[in-house]
């Protein structure tokens, strides 16, 4: 598997849109984004996009992988490239946002992410339409991070 660097013109929004349901948040923070596709052959299996927040603090905005690809190892290579390559820019934290609840939680707390706040009502007021999983709405958002420097806590 091959990630690499494109422009954000040329994400995979068909792919993002896996892990953020709007397309309209998507193309907003690829505007400021880096965005790194995995591929394998002329396959993308998948995508991610990071963002630097200033001062040493970066936000991955989203991760994805195919849905015809998930199970195998390939969103934890992403997320590990991720880590890596934001550390070796020099970044102090990495941050993201993710549901109370589900798989994505324990993907990035495997991690090594420890929660560092909730944003109580989040997807009620920055989507459109509901957003369930397993017949759960999601409603608050979980701020997760990653120090480089120092321990969290």
């Amino acid at each position: 598997m091959l990630i690499k660097l494109v422009p954000s013109a040329n994400a995979p929004l068909d792919l993002l849109l896996e892990a953020d349901p709007s397309a309209d948040n998507i193309r907003r923070y690829l505007e400021n984004s880096s965005c790194y596709v995995a591929t394998i052959g002329n396959e993308t299996v998948g995508a991610y996009a990071i963002q630097s927040m200033g001062g040493g603090v970066h936000e991955l905005m989203n991760i994805a992988v195919a849905p015809a690809h998930q199970g195998k190892g390939i969103g934890a290579k992403l997320l590990e490239h991720a880590v890596n390559s934001t550390r070796e820019r020099g970044a102090r934290r990495l941050e993201l946002g993710t549901g109370t609840f589900g798989y994505q939680l324990t993907f990035y707390q495997r991690a090594g992410f420890r929660v560092i706040a909730v944003e109580r009502d989040y997807f009620l007021t920055h989507y459109d339409e509901p957003i369930y999983e397993n017949g759960i709405q999601h409603k608050d958002q979980l701020r997760l991070a990653i120090n480089f420097d120092r321990a969290l806590y």
